[in-house]
């Protein structure tokens, strides 16, 4: 079951799936927010990711790596007393770091998106290599969720969902391969995380 089937009516997961999942995202906040969800799901259901998080867009400073980059010992403490977020030390400690990371990449190439776009299009296997060099707490499935949620790797919609072609018009890094490439990408494998 793809996740436009898992979808469903669920208020939660159509809102996510209809106007999210697959879509460009421009500014390091919005790509941070999307990596830390990513990582923060490990062992957890997305719709428990999905319900707190509003509390983690307070809890992180509406994720500004700048700010997440310059958190001390009481804000970790903040953090794992913060019952409307996922208190897990080493997620907690991924996104202190993973920002830190991410405020180095202004130097070169000059933001986490610009790095992305640099590196892309790599096949799958190269990006998990490259995010488990760069970031911390980044697996397979955590970076692969993260780019096809990106539009960064190309089946986040079935063909058939309606809002395929909506994707598509917002020119997700993987349409802009040009059609041999994009129906390659379009073939390969992949393993549906979003539906635990």
């Amino acid at each position: 079951m793809s996740y436009c089937d898992f979808a469903g009516n669920d208020p939660l997961h159509r809102a996510y799936h209809d106007h999210e999942y697959g879509f460009p995202l421009r500014s390091d906040s919005e790509l941070f927010e999307r990596l830390m969800l990513e990582i923060n799901q490990a062992g957890l259901s997305w719709t428990t990711i999905l319900r707190k998080r509003q509390n983690f867009r307070r809890a992180y400073d509406g994720f500004d790596p700048h700010k997440v980059a310059a958190y001390r010992a009481q804000d970790k403490a903040r953090l794992l007393a913060d019952v409307g977020i996922v208190r897990n030390r080493l997620k907690i400690d991924a996104a202190i770091e993973n920002a830190r990371r991410i405020i180095a990449m202004r130097d070169k190439p000059g933001s986490f998106r610009r790095w992305l776009d640099a590196n892309h299009p790599l096949p799958k296997e190269q990006w998990v290599k490259l995010f488990k060099q760069t970031f911390v707490f980044t697996g397979g499935e955590i970076t692969g969720e993260f780019l096809l949620s990106t539009g960064y790797l190309a089946g986040a919609h079935d063909e058939k969902c309606a809002v395929y072609q909506r994707v598509l018009k917002a020119r997700p890094p993987w349409a802009r391969l040009g059609a041999s490439a994009a129906t390659a990408a379009k073939k390969r494998p992949r393993q549906d995380t979003r539906k635990s």
